[in-house]
Order: C-alpha cells, then structure tokens, then sequence
C-alpha cells in the first residue's frame, strides 16, 4: 500500500489497518519460526506498512495543535 493511499484513509481506517497489519506481522513470525514461511519478504512489506501508517498518525497528531492555535 502506498503512502499516498493511507493519506487518503480516515483516521479510523487507519488505525483499523494498522491493527490488521500488526496481527499479520505476529502471523508471519510465528510462521517463520516454525521454517514454513513461503515469502519472508512480506515480513519486511508488513513492517514497512506499519511504519508508513505510524508515520501519517504522528504526522496528523502534530498538525492537530497547529490548526487548534490558528483556530483561536
């Protein structure tokens, strides 16, 4: 999924995508310690996910207090 793609998303969506990625993330650990994991590149896609999507919530968090002090 692209940055620009989860820019777009909701802050629920997001946070719901960022739920579903973690438990897939525990998914593919559990898989790659039992030595049946067919693609262990996804391991790192799935990080990546969540570091995009914790990324665009700090990011969003940061801009918040700035619109609430032009607001006032």
């Amino acid at each position: 999924m692209k940055a620009q793609e989860l820019r777009d998303m909701t802050n629920e969506d997001l946070q719901q995508t960022l739920a579903d990625t973690s438990k897939r993330l525990f998914e593919l650990r559990v898989q790659a310690q039992a030595e049946r994991l067919d693609a262990p590149s996804e391991i790192r896609r799935n990080r990546r996910l969540i570091a995009r999507i914790k990324t665009i919530q700090a990011q969003r968090e940061a801009d918040q207090p700035a619109e609430a002090d032009d607001a006032e």
